[in-house]
């Protein structure tokens, strides 16, 4: 594991401790003691940055990525961030084909509740599950990302080592396309059982839109937030083992624009040695 770790010794008065931090190739990596905090951090940073980048631009673009991993960070970025929602400009990054808005698990139900009706953020481009030309609705979305650099990817990991809807047997670490249709595996899909999402496996729609592995890291910056322990077999995999899209999420390895936040129970299988 090529990592440079260190202890870190926090002064006085530091509102947001964490307990560790290392590099691996490229990926700066924190490791905060509970989720709260972490989810803290990171709302701080990207609220930070995404102001910074309003006093040079009239808007800013953010891709945002859904799940429970993400509903405190993104309640701490609406709250604490000292930001013009107006001049933000919204992406997310996956869809369940077929699914309507109004279902439960829908994501453009998740970023309506918990972003755009609390944020008013100046637009929010959904991608549509119900679309009657799925291919024609990767298409339209695909022109509406590149219209202009992205500033910001704020995205999570999937329990089998997921970015987006990017499986292991659909990610792409070359892929031409910026949106596509894919198949969910089962893995994939019984994490969306266990968050809550669904009754059961066969009740989980079997295709979704996904932004490709290219996609999210277009964007000039990406912070990525993967709490908890069911996380960590994934988490360690990524840091531990080789780049390969066997765990998409160390493709974050090679992006010297990312930052990975944990918590104890995501890196409690990391070696610290």
């Amino acid at each position: 594991m090529n990592e440079t770790l260190s202890k870190t010794v926090v002064p006085e008065g530091e509102p947001l401790p964490f307990e560790w931090s290392f590099v691996i190739d490229s990926l700066p990596v924190r490791v905060f003691p509970d989720q709260q905090l972490m989810a803290e951090a990171a709302a701080c940073e990207t609220g930070a940055y995404l102001v910074e980048r309003l006093r040079t631009k009239e808007t800013v673009r953010l891709i945002l990525a859904t799940g429970n991993s993400q509903i405190l960070f993104l309640s701490r970025l609406i709250e604490t961030a000292d930001l013009d929602w107006s001049r933000v400009e919204l992406f997310h990054m996956d869809e369940y084909l077929g699914l309507s808005d109004r279902h439960s698990a829908s994501f453009r139900r998740y970023m309506k509740e918990r972003v755009e009706n609390v944020a008013r953020p100046g637009v929010f481009h959904y991608l549509d599950g119900t679309a009657q030309m799925p291919l024609e609705e990767c298409r339209r979305y695909e022109a509406l990302l590149t219209s202009e650099p992205i500033d910001l990817c704020c995205l999570g990991v999937g329990e089998n080592g997921h970015l987006a809807f990017n499986d292991p047997h659909v990610a792409d670490f070359d892929d031409r396309r910026m949106v596509k249709l894919v198949q969910l595996d089962e893995a994939c899909k019984q994490q969306q059982v266990g968050e809550g999402h669904f009754p059961s496996l066969e009740s989980v729609p079997g295709f979704a839109y996904t932004l490709t592995i290219p996609a999210l890291c277009s964007a000039e910056k990406m912070v990525c937030l993967a709490p908890e322990l069911r996380k960590s077999q994934a988490i360690k995999a990524a840091l531990e083992g080789p780049v390969s899209t066997d765990c998409p999420a160390s493709i974050l390895r090679r992006q010297k624009h990312a930052s990975l936040y944990l918590d104890n129970d995501s890196a409690s299988l990391l070696n610290r040695e």
